[in-house]
């Protein structure tokens, strides 16, 4: 960690928020729930003491996720930011790392005054408000909202409930505390519909994301007795199938949800030639340790890397490589 980013506590985090000024409040490439859920919810936190505030990603929304934002913005992309706030001051949420903000960082990085972020392991890149404990970076934005005194809204309610719920797998992940469940409690309070939020984030999934998730299974492998699982996605099958990076999203999943599994892999390829990667455990495995080990990192049984390799199996004997001694104990 650089000696010039402080670690700040929530007060003082909230402190920086109350400064009134045009703010962009970044989010991490290829959104999930909780990127988006934290960073809009966040957003109306600082209108409502005092601060315009736009959202900004290097990567679009995912449609599957749209219903979370309309109404609200149109667009994240850097293009969409209107003129008035293009010397904004950022702040970023649910991003550990500069390279997590991808194109982003290259060009708002040095103004980038905090990061709010409950990853365990990362790069901070700027003042950080931290909490590993927090299950979602949702829970730590709902604290700053009780803790500002501004009224928790029911948009911003569905915004973190959504991304509470997101980040815990429908509250089914060991990332769920007690807290957690109060945090939903206090949410579920405000008048949210959970109903229609779950079926839309669980229940409901793209016709292309079901055929990546068929072709993802179709290269399924399972090694180490059964205990590991890898799946790899070649770009060239995006190109067959005409299918998006939002569309892959689950992949993980599919490798996961094998009985006897233990840790789990999705590794994918990009139109630039890397290869992104999942990381999952279901026992109690370190696999951040393992996305440490290629720049990437997470939590200690979700993370992700990227990395470059001359195929995508080169890249699979990489992550085995490095994954497998963790379930041989060594």
């Amino acid at each position: 960690m650089k000696a010039e980013y402080r670690a700040r506590s929530l007060a003082e985090a909230l402190d920086i928020l109350r400064i009134k000024a045009p703010t962009l409040v970044a989010f991490h490439v290829r959104p999930d729930a909780d990127a988006v859920g934290s960073a809009f919810a966040l957003a109306m936190l600082l209108r409502a003491l005092g601060s315009e505030a736009y959202c900004i990603c290097s990567d679009e929304i995912p449609e599957r996720l749209r219903f979370l934002t309309a109404g609200l913005q149109e667009s994240v992309l850097p293009t969409s930011v209107p003129e008035r706030l293009q010397d904004a001051r950022v702040i970023s949420v649910d991003t550990a790392s500069p390279a997590q903000l991808g194109a982003l960082f290259e060009t708002l990085g040095e103004r980038v005054c905090l990061m709010i972020d409950h990853h365990g392991t990362g790069a901070p890149y700027a003042d950080h408000a931290v909490i590993p404990t927090a299950a979602a970076c949702a829970e730590i934005v709902q604290d700053l909202i009780a803790l500002s005194g501004v009224t928790l809204t029911g948009e911003m309610a569905t915004l973190l409930y959504a991304a509470l719920a997101g980040d815990t797998g429908s509250f089914r992940f060991s990332n769920v505390t007690a807290s957690t469940h109060m945090h939903a409690a206090a949410l579920i309070d405000a008048g949210i519909d959970v109903a229609a939020i779950s079926q839309k984030l669980f229940e409901s999934k793209l016709y292309q994301s079901l055929l990546a998730e068929k072709l993802g299974f179709e290269r399924l492998q399972l090694l180490e007795h059964g205990k590991l699982a890898v799946l790899t996605f070649p770009y060239a099958l995006c190109m067959e199938y005409d299918l998006a990076d939002e569309h892959l999203g689950t992949l993980i999943d599919v490798a996961r949800c094998v009985a006897g599994v233990e840790i789990a892999a999705a590794i994918r390829g990009t139109a630039d030639g890397r290869y992104r990667v999942s990381l999952r455990a279901n026992g109690d495995f370190d696999v951040a340790s393992v996305a440490a080990r290629f720049g990437g990192g997470g939590h200690r049984r979700a993370a992700g890397a990227t990395l470059e390799a001359e195929n995508i199996e080169v890249a699979k004997r990489l992550i085995v490589d490095a994954a497998a001694p963790l379930l041989r104990g060594e």
